[in-house]
């Protein structure tokens, strides 16, 4: 977009040819304000003007008004609109990020621990938040999809609608006139609300919702040689006392009454053969988009009750025939792209990546390959803004730009979490959890990340991680990284899992890895590496105090395990921990030697373990089944205390953490979940149950024998920005009902 498309007082459109024929009629505007969710109403509005042969000749809107207005302008006809808002899935629209299914793992693994919802940057100059509350990307990529066939119109007066969005210019507070460049940019920038959606930059502009200055665009369209206006007002109404007791409530109420000010100085500047249509969407709030359906009605019944209003309007027939002839959008055939490049980002080097893109110059261009590719590079979680678009360049080649925009608050990341736990006997724990991610510390595409965990089970961890330029057919890329991680945790052990505590021991656990690896697309990864771990368990209380004392005379055990780990995760889960469809299976296989350390009783020798775990997830509209198991294994030199434990929510609920615990464990479940009525755009209530049957053996030629232990869950829970909250009744027929709260992790 050029300069002179930010004019403040665009020249007045020139009517196309294709409208001599209705010259004798008035030129009519059309005038759509802004209003988040409730500008679905000039859908309905749109719909019995075409039905009453009221052609339009000029539209000028602000934010969903640009956004409705200018879709009908670029040729769609109402019907067609409606078709697509129909369509949407308005939470993957307004989604934070991308579809889980199609991060790479790192992103994926990061989930278990803190909520992907709550990400701040933090750098020498302190905290900094995230300038939108709302991601955009997927109403950047929807506008880029069906504003393609105006893609080689600049000027919008030669759109088969002559158009005008209008821009808060968020430096100056001036109002912004969009009268050329592209149209999907126009469209955005014009609804960017402050503190929802990030503002855009235009040609060094930074552009924010025109609703802030002009939400009623009535002297544009008049610009733009109007001479009867039909305005559609479906502003947000101030609220009342009760919304006014948040920082939220404060902010929208105070936005309403800057554009309410507008709206009403552009009402007063209406003639009496201006008509002015104000759908009533009481109870309807500029949020609710999942009720698309209804405002568009309500804007359709409110239009039909003005129809006789606007009878001098209508035209013949014939007359309507051509109009919507002269109209009718010119799409241009396909051609092969000459070139593929990026804009907008200073701090990563995508180009070095160009292979994970699956459009590549020569090729004609596909829509389902591009949004494909935007879809790879948003995945990164590096840009606020990942949009492309086909060019024509000076020279007349045709190519394809990704248009990128790196996080302001980059490329240093924390997220935060909490784990908390307690039950009606007495068990509680806690803990908080800070993540730090450092993107890009070098143009391989490097990364840092450190985990700190205080509190119950306090822990540290370290991992620089780099990909390798390396590639292999089928999206396979290599890595390698260094993993140090300090863990501690109090862990009561069962002799007999239907009696009383046998020991508690403080249980901790230092560890070094050195991996390479291959990342297989968003599928997951594969790592082949060497460990030093450092295990010690501390007794410090025993049922059988002396026994204790002659094997351990300090009451500590040491030991040390070094060799070669193989692990694989691959995730395809739509969430970590509310799926409803996908599958995950994660092993890790161990092959070490381990000895005792401080000259304390036991043996050296070689061990392996074998750790397994998987679930897989269907639904069925709003019911889902989730069938899992878990599987530990592990022979050779045995430590003081079992390796493997069971116990706790889903783990055979009922039963205290590792109350069933040895050598080899086994378990399998099975999940029924139903999702209960809820807002839009969260994941909303879920109820459940869960059975599950499992064990724990010493010798691994006593796996799976004897009989199995039970246990059941009923649960209600909910994703919320911290996390996961859960509510349930465990039980198992040993121990009995618990009733536990926990956020987070159980």
């Amino acid at each position: 977009m050029t300069a002179s498309a930010l004019a403040a007082s665009p020249a007045p459109a020139v009517l196309p040819a294709s409208t001599d024929m209705v010259a004798p009629r008035p030129r009519i505007g059309l005038v759509l304000s802004g209003g988040g969710a409730r500008g679905l109403a000039h859908v309905g509005v749109l719909k019995v003007l075409e039905r009453e042969r009221i052609p339009v000749d000029v539209i000028a809107g602000t934010s969903m008004g640009a956004i409705v207005g200018g879709l009908y302008a670029s040729g769609m006809d109402a019907r067609t609109v409606e078709a697509e808002v129909r369509a949407l899935d308005w939470n993957t629209v307004f989604a934070s990020r991308v579809d889980r299914q199609n991060l790479n793992q790192r992103r994926k693994e990061q989930d278990f621990e803190v909520s992907p919802v709550v990400e701040v940057g933090i750098g020498m100059d302190g905290i900094k938040a995230p300038i939108g509350s709302v991601s955009s990307r997927g109403l950047e990529s929807r506008l880029r999809r069906l504003t393609l066939p105006a893609r080689l119109t600049q000027d919008f007066d030669q759109l088969p609608t002559p158009f005008r969005a209008v821009a808060t210019d968020m430096e100056t507070g001036q109002p912004v006139i969009l009268r050329q460049g592209d149209l999907a940019t126009a469209l955005r920038s014009s609804m960017s609300v402050p503190g929802i959606f990030a503002p855009v930059e235009v040609d060094g502009r930074i552009l924010g919702d025109g609703g802030l200055v002009n939400n009623t665009p009535v002297d544009v369209a008049r610009a733009m040689g109007a001479q009867r206006l039909i305005v559609v007002n479906i502003g947000t109404p101030l609220g009342p006392r009760d919304t006014l007791s948040s920082f939220t409530g404060v902010t929208a109420q105070m936005i309403n009454i800057l554009t309410e000010q507008n709206v009403q100085a552009s009402l007063r500047t209406l003639g009496p053969d201006d008509v002015l249509i104000a759908p009533k969407l009481d109870g309807l709030t500029s949020a609710d988009f999942e009720r698309a359906r209804e405002f568009m009605l309500l804007g359709e019944l409110q239009a039909e009750a003005l129809v006789l209003r606007m009878q001098d309007l209508k035209v013949s027939e014939s007359d309507y025939a051509a109009w919507l002839a002269a109209r009718q959008q010119r799409i241009a055939p396909p051609v092969p792209l000459q070139f593929v490049r990026f804009e907008g980002t200073e701090r990563t080097k995508p180009a070095n990546r160009s292979d994970i893109l699956a459009t590549q110059p020569g090729q004609v261009f596909e829509l389902a390959k591009a949004e494909r590719d935007t879809t790879v590079l948003a995945a990164s979680g590096d840009y606020l803004r990942t949009d492309y678009r086909l060019v024509r360049d000076e020279s007349g080649r045709e190519g394809l730009v990704f248009d990128l925009e790196d996080k302001p608050w980059g490329p240093n990341y924390l997220q935060m979490g909490v784990d908390f736990v307690a039950d009606n006997r007495g068990r509680s724990a806690f803990n908080l959890k800070l993540v730090h991610n450092r993107h890009w510390l070098d143009a391989h595409g490097s990364e840092w990340r450190n985990a700190v965990r205080i509190g119950s089970a306090p822990g540290l961890s370290s991992e620089w991680y780099r990909p390798m330029d390396w590639r292999l057919p089928d999206g396979l890329s290599g890595f390698v990284a260094v993993q140090g991680t300090h863990q501690r945790e109090r862990v009561d052990f069962y002799a007999d899992p239907d009696r009383d505590v046998s020991a508690r021991v403080d249980r901790a656990r230092t560890a070094v890895h050195l991996d390479i690896g291959a990342n297989w697309r968003e599928l997951g990864e594969i790592r082949l590496g060497l460990v030093d771990e450092v295990r010690r368990d501390r007794v410090t209380l025993a049922a059988d105090g002396g026994l204790l004392r002659s094997l351990l005379p300090d009451g500590v055990a040491r030991w040390r395990e070094q060799g070669l780990r193989l692990r694989a995760v691959f995730d395809q889960l739509d969430h970590a921990f509310f799926p409803t469809r996908g599958w995950r299976i994660e092993a890790a296989a161990t092959w070490a030697h381990s000895r005792q350390r401080d000259g304390q009783p036991g043996e050296d020798g070689f061990v392996r373990h074998l750790h397994a775990q998987g679930q897989w997830v269907q639904s069925w509209g709003d019911h889902t089944l989730n069938l899992g198991g878990r599987l530990g294994l592990s022979d050779g030199v045995m430590p003081l205390a079992p390796r493997y434990g069971l116990g706790g929510f889903q783990q055979l609920s009922g039963y205290g953490t590792y109350q069933v615990s040895g050598q080899q464990v086994g378990l399998v479940r099975a999940v029924y979940q139903v999702r209960l009525p809820g807002p839009g755009f969260t994941r909303g209530l879920f109820a459940g149950t869960s059975v599950e049957a499992g064990n724990a053996w010493d010798r691994p030629e006593q796996f799976w024998q004897g009989r199995k232990r039970i246990g059941a869950s009923l649960y209600l829970g909910r994703d919320t920005v911290v996390g996961p909250v859960y509510a349930a009744v465990l039980h198992s027929p040993a121990v009995g009902p618990t009733l536990m709260v926990f956020v987070g992790r159980p």
